[in-house]
Parts: structure tokens; sequence; C-alpha cells
């Protein structure tokens, strides 16, 4: 049995030049794991405690050496000593450990970066990559990438209010293909936005944030690359919208600045519901606000057959709230970002919920990301069938890409790419291309 023999944390930059935690777990067996804590921009109000310094002298007070002294003194005192692959034990301890709901003691970035730290540390003591001691036997779905190449919102200060437009490249037959069709789209609008005069510096997640007047002409401009790249929108490469909307839901109404539009629940369904009509959307993630259930409600009455749609701020990879969602046949996918709830187990367990209850999953990044590739991981390991990590731009985004690529040679022939077929609403017949 391989025992937890030290435990070191350290304060590291992340994408977006803030601090974050990076945590090594070192073993009796000489075996180590290292895991590095994204951070979001955009978080919904129900998320595990990010655990920052506030000490305004330091960063801004975005500092997190409460997090990384909360990890070499409380929690290496703690966990010396414990088995390494006893994952749900570690987590278990870590989270009695904390104990506060919202993991506000000792910070779920320190917990979480404990929790992954170990599970790669075990993995490489027995000499197995890490989705293959995650999922075992059975892991070997290569998820299909969901690319965010516009943005705004939160991730794009000045630009249209939707947060993320994303390709989805699910007519390609391997993750491989996938990837350069993606890549090759991407690089296809940078030349058109160029032509045009328009900016091509990117935002938080590689995407490009061009100052344009409506999310119609954002996606019409995808449109174009997609063409100009050589490939048939709707049938190669479908779209996908995350238009965050908690953060412009204020006094019950929806704002949608750019387009000077002021919105019901009842309305902005309306609005999703010609743009689906229009355009070979077929997922939209965050369409209401966190808060919004029983818009919800009729969000998916309305669309949950035709389109997938994604609760993240709703859900924040709690059980709890899934249970909700369930139990009010709210939404259909859950997007999953560990460091919402803060170990690997609790992760695990809001994936296994959802799964068993018919609705699909999304791993995800965040906004403010490190060279950590844990999430490509998981995703094969759970046979989720999807991913969110962002543009093929930047190192952070495209490290999980690259692994993704490595594990797909790796697996050889056991290695599925389901394509478009990984979306719970689609049907192939129902994708269009987009009217002139």
């Amino acid at each position: 049995m391989v025992m937890i023999e030290d435990i070191t944390a350290t304060e590291i930059l992340d994408s977006r030049g803030n601090p974050t935690i990076e945590v090594t777990v070192m073993l009796n067996s000489g075996a180590t794991g290292r895991a590095s804590v994204p951070s979001g921009a955009s978080t919904g109000a129900y998320e595990a405690c990010e655990l920052r310094d506030n000490d305004a002298k330091r960063y801004g007070g975005k500092g997190v050496l409460k997090a990384v002294g909360n990890v070499n003194d409380i929690i290496r005192k703690k966990l010396i000593g414990f088995p390494a692959t006893e994952q749900l034990l570690i987590d278990n301890e870590l989270i009695n450990l904390d104990g506060t709901k919202d993991k506000s003691y000792l910070g779920a970035n320190a917990i979480l970066g404990v929790s992954i730290a170990t599970a790669k540390a075990a993995a490489n003591s027995l000499k197995l990559p890490l989705f293959k001691y995650l999922g075992g036997i059975s892991g070997c779905t290569i998820p299909t990438p969901m690319m965010n190449i516009m943005n705004g919102g939160k991730h794009a200060l000045g630009g249209v209010d939707f947060q993320e437009f994303m390709i989805v490249p699910g007519g390609a037959n391997s993750f491989n293909d996938s990837l350069r069709w993606g890549s090759e789209v991407y690089q296809a609008l940078k030349s058109l936005l160029h032509k045009k005069g328009l900016a091509t510096t990117v935002g938080d997640e590689g995407g490009f944030a061009p100052s344009l007047k409506s999310h119609k002409e954002v996606i019409e401009l995808i449109l174009q690359a997609i063409d100009l790249a050589g490939f048939k929108a709707g049938t190669d490469i479908a779209l996908a919208l995350d238009p965050a909307s908690t953060e412009f839901y204020i006094d019950d109404k929806y704002r949608l600045e750019c387009e000077n539009l002021s919105l019901t629940s009842d309305q902005m369904i309306e609005y999703y519901e010609k743009l689906v009509a229009k355009y070979p959307i077929i997922s939209i993630e965050d369409g209401l606000s966190e808060d919004d259930w029983s818009g919800w409600e009729r969000l998916t009455k309305q669309l949950g057959s035709k389109i997938q749609l994604v609760g993240d701020d709703l859900f924040v990879t709690n059980v709890e709230r899934i249970n909700r969602g369930i139990t009010t046949k709210v939404a259909n996918a859950v997007l999953i970002k560990p460091n919402q709830i803060g170990s690997l187990s609790e992760t695990m367990n809001a994936i296994n919920l959802s799964h068993c209850n018919g609705y699909k999953t999304v791993v995800s990044h965040r906004s403010g990301e490190t060279d950590d590739s844990t999430i490509a991981d998981l995703a094969v390991a759970i046979n989720n069938g999807q991913i969110k990590t962002g543009a093929p731009c930047r190192q952070e985004r495209n490290s999980k890409y690259n692994q993704l690529l490595r594990i797909e040679k790796d697996l050889m022939i056991q290695a599925k790419f389901m394509g478009f077929g990984n979306f719970a609403a689609y049907q192939a017949n129902r994708l269009i291309t987009a009217k002139a």
C-alpha cells in the first residue's frame, strides 16, 4: 500500500496573471502528483469558496497564501500516512476537516489541489495514466470539443452580452480531426476579422473579442468562417452558446445592453427560440439566471427536446442543486467544474447522479486556467463525451487538447469518438444550415 509521505503547496499564477494554488503530494513509493487549481470570472453564487487573502498589499487582495498555509500546516499534518489510493477516504477527511458547507475554512482551492494531486500521485505510483486510474477499463470515450472562439460578457469587456460563442466540430470521425477542424475555423475567423478591420485580440479563453453590435452579428461571422474553412455549418460543425445570463439578469429582467433590450424570462426564451430556429445551435448553457427556476422550467419545456440545455451557475457541480433540477425537470445537461464543489470525489458524485438520471455532462475549464490537464483525463475516464476548454489558442487551453490527442493515440482502436452523438437532443436531420 502506497502512503502519503508529504504534502506541500505554493502560490503560482494562472492565465490571467492572478495567484492560484499548486499542490504536490509525495508518496512513500517515491511517486509524486502535482495539481494546480483554476479560477472563474463569472462565478455562480452557490459555488464552493475560493479562499483569497484579501490583503490589498499583495496582488490586489487576490493572494492565496491562506490556502497555501492551510495545506502546508493543517492538511499536511492530517493526511500524512493515509493510503493514497483511498480517494473517497481522503476526500471525506478533507471535507470533515474543513467542517463548513461551502469549504470556506480551508478553502475549496486548497482542498481540490490536495484531492487531485493525491489521485495523480496514486496513478503515477501504479504506473497508470490518470484517465485509466480514474476510469478503469471502461474509460475510453474521447469528448467532442466545444470551442469558445468568440468572447463577450465578463470574458471580453466592451463586447456583446453573451459570454461564449462556441463551435462544435461533431461531424468529424476522430478527436484528432475534430480538433483540426476547429483550429482551421478559428484561423479562418481570424483572417475574416482582420479583413473586416475588426480586432483579433483574444479574451480570457482564447476567443476573439471584437466590438460588435449584436449576437446575431457574432453568429453570422462564425458561420462565414466555417464556410471559408471549407466546412458545412450544421453538418460538419454546429454552434453552441453560453450567455452566462446571471451576469445580465438585473431587477428580474434580462438586460442585453448591446441590443438595447430588457426582457422578461418568457421574452428571453422567445429570443432563444428564434436563434435556434434560424441557426444550427445544438447547445445553450446558462440560458437563464441561476435563481430563475420557474423560467428554467419553461425554457426546458420549450427547447429541451430540440437542443441541449446546460446548467452551470444553476447547478454548480452540486448534487443538491442537480437533484432539484432533476425533480423539477429543469435542463438536460450539467456543466462539471471540479473547483465549483472542491474535491474529486464530489465531482464524480455529481457526474454519476447526472448520468443515472439521463442528464448529459460537459467537463469544463475556467476562464483563469493553468497548464494542468486533469479535466482532459477526467472527461475520458467518465465517458461523458463533451469538453469545454476554450479556443484552440493559448497553452493553458491547448494543454487539454494536446492531452486528449495523447490519450486518443494511447487508446488506439479502443478510443470512441461519437461527435454529435454525444448530444442528448441531437438528431441528424434537425440541424439546419443557417439562412443567408
